[in-house]
Formats: C-alpha cells, structure tokens, sequence
C-alpha cells in the first residue's frame, strides 16, 4: 500500500519539558518552573507532556513529576529507566504513560535504543506492574524487527522509535546515510502497525528535519524536546510549539492556520 493510499491522521505531539528543568538547576533556583511550561504546551495545543526523572536527577526532580502530573489536563508520558526505584515512582505516581529508556550516568542524552530482546527476562515483570497499575507502557527502542518483535513479547503496547541516527545525519549533511534511516523508520513503523504496536519517534528532531519524519504514515505521535526549549529563548515557548505543530500536519497534508 503507498502512502497516498493510507487514510490521513494528524500526529499527536508530545512535548518534553526536561530542559526547562536543566536551567532551573544550572542555578539551584526556582525558576524557570518546569511545571509552568508544561501548562504553557497543554494551552498551545500540546497532546501530553514528557518528563524523564533520571537516576541522578540532572533535570526533572521526583517533586517535578508529583505537581506536573496534578496540573495538566493532558496525559503526562513519565520516562524512566528500568530500575526498581523508578518503578516503585512509577506504580506511586501512576501516570497515563511509562515510557522505559535506556540510561548511562555519563551521557549527556539518550544515545539510543532500549534492548528490549536482550533485557526481556528483566523488563517483562516490570512492563506487566506498570500495565496492572493503568499506565500505558512503551518502549524507546531502535527501529529494528527484533526490538520491534521483542516488545510485541513484552505485552508492551507502544513503541518510540530512536530518531536520532537520521538528525544527525540530516544537521551533517550525510544525505545518502539520512535517506537510508529514512527508509529504515518507514518500514520499521509500517511493521510495528502490522504486529499490532502504536508506533511513536522522538530524538532530535527540529523544524527543518520533521517533516520527512512526520510524513510516515504509520506513526502515531512525536515526541520532542530540547529543540523547541531552545528555541523558546528566541520566540517563546508557546509559538514554538504552534510552529512545531504547524509542520506536522503540513507533512500530513492538513491545512494549518498561520504562526507568527
């Protein structure tokens, strides 16, 4: 089936509000107030709020979490590592999405995908606590079959495919390796809707690499953060945001109406 011949869908838009977080404790103070920006995406048209509580609490903080999950009306997707801590948060808090990732202490972002196959026997416990305590539960993983397969073993319902081998390529310039991840995410998604997964993307991605992305038709919803924190400081929080969305549902072929 071609593209043109699947029903159009706008993309949900998930935005991650780490960074504002970053800022905050880069000077031990209370501001910038991640939970204000959270109320801030909800209001510009957000679909849910992605917050990563890491183990050494770089940016989002356990506090962060509590009240940002008391003061949006939209879904809050809780990242998190696969550890016994954040699950006890995790089942605590009950959000309406755990999103499992991996984590280095070292890393300055996630590097890439979950191994959902290679960790099974650990995560599949932890996945079918999380779905019993009423969150969804996905699974940050490399677009690949045998990840893709995997969290169909898991029970887990939703994937996130890792994007961000494609925007690196896309800022390097590297258009043959861009085009090949490309093709990669369109096959991987086009999968993961036939095993019968919701197939998200997040990792990287900006307002001149999106569109490709969000024109695969298979995808459910973006996921995207540091970008449009930063570009925040230039136009505000909020018109990044509506710009964001505005070329998503271009790439789907939905009239947007003007951003300034």
């Amino acid at each position: 089936m071609s593209f043109a011949a699947l029903p159009k869908r706008k993309l949900r838009l998930g935005v991650n509000i780490d960074h504002v977080a970053t800022v905050r404790n880069a000077r031990g103070s209370s501001y910038p107030d991640p939970v204000r920006a959270a109320i801030v995406a909800q209001k510009a048209g957000a679909d849910g709020i992605t917050a990563h509580l890491r183990e050494d609490r770089r940016h989002i903080s356990d506090e962060d979490i509590r009240k940002i999950h008391n003061s949006i009306d939209i879904p809050l997707n809780f990242e998190m590592a696969a550890t016994s801590e954040m699950l006890d948060i995790a089942l605590e808090t009950k959000p309406h999405a755990v999103c499992l990732v991996p984590e280095k202490r070292e890393e300055k972002t996630t590097e890439g995908g979950l191994d959902a196959a290679g960790g099974h026997n650990h995560l599949a416990p932890m996945i079918r606590q999380l779905g019993e305590s009423g969150s969804r539960v996905s699974l940050f993983i490399e677009a690949t079959e045998i990840q893709l397969r995997a969290a169909v073993s898991l029970g887990a319902p939703v994937v996130e495919l890792h994007t961000g081998t494609y925007c690196d390529a896309f800022a390097g310039n590297n258009q043959i390796l861009a085009k090949a991840e490309l093709k990669r995410y369109q096959e991987m998604a086009r999968l993961g809707s036939e095993l019968g997964l919701e197939v998200h993307a997040g990792h990287g991605m900006t307002f001149d690499n999106v569109k490709p992305i969000a024109e695969i038709p298979d995808l459910v919803e973006l996921n995207i953060g540091h970008f449009l924190i930063g570009e925040a400081i230039f136009t505000g929080l909020e018109d990044a945001i509506l710009k964001m969305r505005k070329l998503m549902d271009e790439a789907r072929g939905f009239e947007a109406g003007p951003v300034s």
